[in-house]
């Protein structure tokens, strides 16, 4: 774990071994767990008499943002993307202890497949600010403050790149340039996809702080960074859904466009069936009594191919009154 304590005089951090002496109500103690195991789990509940129940799912992975409030601290989840192979969002989880004058930060069970270092962004991005001096939380709400404003700077992020991805594949639609159709389907869905999964964070820790809002879970003096918060991530998820709806249309556009090719070549090879109809039959029916293994009756054979072109140029002329090529 890194220990960090914040004063007035700046920042200093300490070794896991001094925890139990550092104090907690002269500025704000700051723990950042990389990886949970039983060993932190005792120390940490020990130090902060965390609740049992809270240590169980920070060994776990938690499916829903949530939040609750135990005595002399509050448990908040949350989850932030990461971009995987073949469209695929990872959760990332980071769960909070906010307490008096302390702040826990617990980065959730992760994905094999996704780097550590994914998963700690927000709080290195949170240690470089306090290190250079660029902030400077005076309460444990101030620097969970910042750290979930991290959070939903990482959703913005996302969704960010995601709307640039959106640009390309509607360029690419109105330009006519599909290339594999089945491919650009996939692309498009992908990105949808993405677009969804940002929405769901988003909308779900908007609720998180809007029921930590409603309840007064921080002090009085700090109760509007909750709002702002609910704000934060409100805006987020309906910049999100705005994004999704326009890729919608963009996937409803290309399917329109390729139906309609469709549509038309299954009209003209009802065309060209339409034609060729008359001549089986007739070739069908006199085929065999005109053109023999002996003897050709060329006067029969040459009537029966003029009414055979007759009858498959009427078809055509008939096809064409009605549109059909």
């Amino acid at each position: 774990m890194e220990i960090r304590r914040i004063t007035a005089d700046g920042v200093r951090t300490y070794g896991e071994e001094q925890l139990a002496s550092l104090p907690s109500d002269d500025g704000v103690l700051w723990i950042d767990v990389p990886e949970w195991d039983a060993a932190t789990a005792t120390a940490l509940t020990e130090r902060f008499g965390i609740h049992p129940r809270a240590a169980e799912d920070c060994a776990r992975r938690n499916p829903v943002p949530k939040v609750h409030s135990y005595p002399g601290h509050v448990f908040v989840v949350l989850h932030g993307p990461e971009k995987g192979a073949h469209g695929h969002i990872h959760y990332l989880e980071l769960d909070q202890f906010v307490g008096p004058g302390w702040v826990i930060t617990v980065h959730g069970p992760v994905n094999p497949a996704v780097p550590l270092e994914a998963a700690l962004t927000e709080t290195r991005a949170i240690a470089r600010r306090l290190e250079s001096g660029r902030l400077h939380p005076a309460s444990a709400a101030d620097l969970s403050f910042a750290i979930v404003s991290a959070l939903s700077a990482r959703l913005r992020d996302a969704l960010a790149s995601m709307t640039e991805e959106v640009w390309r594949l509607e360029r690419r639609v109105t330009g006519g340039d599909d290339g594999d159709p089945e491919q650009f389907l996939e692309e498009m869905f992908a990105t949808r996809h993405g677009l969804l999964a940002v929405w769901t964070m988003a909308t779900l820790s908007r609720e998180v702080f809007g029921r930590m809002a409603t309840l007064g879970m921080w002090p009085d003096d700090r109760s509007a960074l909750l709002f702002d918060l609910e704000d934060q991530f409100q805006r987020l998820g309906r910049m999100a859904e705005g994004q999704r709806e326009y890729l919608q249309g963009v996937i409803e556009f290309f399917q329109a466009r390729t139906n309609t090719k469709m549509t038309i070549a299954a009209e003209r090879l009802a065309v060209i069936a339409a034609v060729t109809l008359p001549i089986t039959a007739l070739s069908s029916v006199l085929g065999m009594n005109v053109i023999v293994s002996s003897e050709t009756h060329v006067v029969a054979l040459v009537v029966l191919l003029a009414v055979m072109g007759a009858m498959s140029a009427l078809v055509l002329v008939w096809a064409r009154r009605k549109g059909w090529w």
